[in-house]
């Protein structure tokens, strides 16, 4: 087999398993790119690794090309480290959010400090279900990039406490109980619900086995979701 071959094979695996580590390592707000920095690291995290399994640069040997990331990953951490100790610091790493709307007036002053103009607003509004800007009552551009609104009262859908709708003390996250025909342990042991009580709930839908069931998942309201299984051809 090609030498060359070989060497991109062990490149890509060993690029591979400290991508892995290292992403772990630095955390979910580096995936969910919270801010420009975040963005900006994620980047560059990959195009490091990206170097390294194609080695567009011969200059750059594999063992180099590891440290390098490591080391990227190793300052990611240390800045993310001095903005939790120093709010200063992590204002002047981060941003800090502006206020776009306040009181339901533009700040024109904030629109442009931002670099903001009249159609990314009104656009960053639509996105956030507010079609006029008479129904909003704050904006607030987020270091993300992102736009936070507060809509006027008015212009805000009712919610159960509005309309005296009754309110579950414990609401669930709804869980998936079944899947594929098999009961989610995990989640049974979780949620406290034995598989007894499940089958109950199954034959009062009118399945007779959890094996005809594609997918169960448990609601807010401890109501059961059904999804029987595709009967065969």
């Amino acid at each position: 087999m090609d030498t060359h071959f070989l060497s991109m094979l062990l490149r890509t695996s060993l690029t591979f398993l400290f991508m892995l580590v290292l992403t772990r390592l630095l955390g979910k707000k580096q995936l969910s790119h919270l801010t420009f920095f975040n963005y900006v690291t994620g980047i560059t995290f990959g195009s490091i690794a990206a170097e390294v399994v194609i080695q567009k640069n011969q200059d750059l040997p594999l063992f180099q090309g590891l440290v390098s990331l490591i080391w990227w990953a190793l300052l990611t951490l240390l800045v993310g480290h001095i903005g939790l100790k120093w709010p200063k610091a992590r204002i002047a790493i981060d941003g800090e959010p502006t206020i776009i709307i306040r009181n339901g007036r533009i700040l024109e002053s904030a629109m442009a400090k931002a670099r903001l103009n009249l159609d990314d607003l009104t656009m960053m509004l639509r996105e956030r279900d507010a079609f006029s800007i008479r129904e909003v009552e704050y904006a607030i551009l987020e270091p993300h990039g992102k736009l936070s609104v507060m809509k006027k009262p008015e212009y805000l859908n009712a919610s159960k406490k509005d309309v005296g709708a009754q309110i579950p003390l414990h609401p669930l996250i709804p869980t998936d109980i079944i899947s594929d025909g098999k009961y989610v342990d995990k989640n049974l042991k979780e949620l406290g619900i034995s598989t007894r009580w499940v089958e109950r709930r199954i034959k009062e839908a009118g399945i007779q086995s959890v094996a005809d069931v594609f997918y169960a998942e448990l609601q807010s309201d401890r109501s059961l979701f059904i999804d029987r299984r595709d009967p065969l051809p």
